[in-house]
């Protein structure tokens, strides 16, 4: 007899009942927590959990599993909890068991729950090994490569001028609270973000991988979530966004690796968890420019969500009672119907993926238009493999959508643009190797191997991450 999960905190996304299953993982951790309740060692058992996870691609979801193996061993050593590990660790390891068997794996990278978890056991940790940092986009954007990216020049007055009416709207934004004070408080606080997002859309330069683009659609993002006062993170983005226009005002044209990463994790997040409408087109297509894709949805209520939610919920144990058909593909079993479906998509992808690759090898006839086709067709083959639960297939087809809109854009940037950074082409070579690999990856999976951990998706999803973020050749 094993433990059941107790319900978990609010989880932000709907469960995905067509999506692949990680047994393996699941069987340990459901070990794992009987272990726990029992008092009794739970570490291999978490271990198995990680090595399963791992296996399958899920990458953000083996980050988690490591912190918890590390954690086990100090909630053994604290029965009591009287230091709270041991209540901290229990905490974790149920919501993420109950998140695990929701199949979703945009939610497992960014929902803030688990994230919550994951930087209380970090936080344990941390007492041992100090000087160790835990931010959201350690999960959210786990193997993903971000590319380099600028702040285009502008003159010193007009900087000092941005800057001085940025801080004049910070200090409100700061100290203000969600759905509190008076109408007239909120009416202050509404009109101090007007005016920050009024100087980033002032700030954005004409690169597609201009930081200030980049910061007022995750602005955008935060407002449209209500998530742009109160809370921790989106406070940490306005100041930091004034940090960087203090550089910017100095002369320094290239934005910090960890706070574009901080950025892009913020602007990803809801649409990750709850898909987009028509009206977030801006926002997604900032994605799209680093490598990040969303499901669009049709607006519902949030009675109509909970009942989806309810019918997820109830298909899965349906499928599960009448013993659905199910491959296998090792750690990952995955529903028979998806699975053909997927490879149907796939096909079609990766032939348009290979043909661009071959011509790409040609810059006098170089197409943006195609460069971005071919994207998107990288795109449409990650998206599919992410709801499927093909983790490494997902990673290497987003790199590889990624790759070819850097390409699409090198090829239309302006001499200004090029002037000054960064909108690097990677090589057709690697390219069409990465093409090459994600072929012989889905090859596998048609005749129902699993990609290895260690295999082609991975060293081209290496090849790519070189390629990207050093800008270029």
């Amino acid at each position: 007899m094993t433990s059941r999960p107790a319900a978990p905190v609010s989880f932000d996304a709907l469960p995905n009942p067509r999506g692949g299953a990680v047994r393996p993982a699941e069987l340990a951790l459901a070990e794992a927590l009987l272990a726990f309740e029992q008092h009794t060692e739970s570490t291999s058992a978490l271990l198995r959990a990680s090595h399963a996870l791992r296996a399958a691609g899920w990458l953000s979801a083996q980050r988690f599993a490591d912190a918890l193996v590390r954690l086990s061993p100090l909630s053994e050593d604290d029965p009591s909890g009287a230091d709270n590990a041991r209540a901290v660790f229990g905490a974790a390891l149920r919501d993420f068991r109950a998140a695990l068997e929701r199949h979703n794996l945009r939610e497992l990278s960014c929902s803030p729950a688990l994230f919550n978890h994951y930087r209380a056991v970090c936080a344990h940790l941390s007492e041992h090994t100090p000087g160790s940092t835990v931010v959201f986009e350690d999960l959210a954007l786990t193997a993903r490569p971000v590319p380099p990216v600028s702040m285009h020049a502008q003159s010193a007055d007009q900087l000092a001028h941005l800057r001085a009416r940025y801080e004049r709207a910070l200090l409100p934004v700061l100290r203000a609270q969600p759905d509190t004070g008076s109408a007239a408080a909120r009416a202050l606080t509404n009109a101090a973000l007007d005016e920050l997002d009024a100087v980033l859309t002032e700030l954005a330069g004409p690169d597609p991988y201009d930081f200030w683009r980049l910061a007022k659609a995750c602005a955008k993002a935060l407002r449209v979530g209500g998530r742009a006062t109160g809370e921790v993170d989106a406070r940490r983005f306005y100041a930091r966004c004034n940090l960087a226009l203090a550089d910017h005002a100095r002369g320094i044209l290239r934005a910090p690796r960890s706070l574009v990463r901080a950025t892009l994790a913020l602007l990803w997040r809801d649409y990750a968890l709850f898909g987009a409408a028509a009206e977030d087109a801006d926002q997604v297509e900032v994605l799209h420019d680093y490598g990040l894709t969303v499901d669009w949805h049709v607006a519902g209520t949030q009675a109509s969500e909970m009942l989806w939610e309810a019918g997820a919920v109830q298909a899965q144990s349906l499928n599960a009672a009448r013993g659905m058909l199910t491959r296998e593909l090792g750690v990952l079993a995955v529903n028979s119907h998806a699975y053909e479906d997927f490879l149907q998509t796939a096909d079609a992808s990766i032939a348009a993926l290979t043909e661009h690759a071959r011509a790409a090898d040609q810059p006098e006839k170089a197409d943006p238009s195609e460069a971005l086709q071919a994207g998107d067709a990288a795109y449409r083959l990650g998206a599919a493999a992410c709801a499927l639960g093909l983790g490494h297939v997902t990673l290497l087809a987003d790199a590889l959508g990624l790759a070819w809109r850097r390409r699409a854009h090198a090829a239309v940037a302006t001499p200004a643009v090029r002037a000054h950074v960064i909108v690097g082409a990677p090589a057709a070579s690697t390219l069409e190797q990465s093409a090459e690999a994600l072929r012989a990856t889905l090859h596998k999976v048609a005749a129902g191997v699993a990609p290895a951990s260690g295999g082609v998706a991975l060293a081209g999803l290496a090849a790519l991450t070189r390629a990207i973020e050093q800008g270029g050749e």
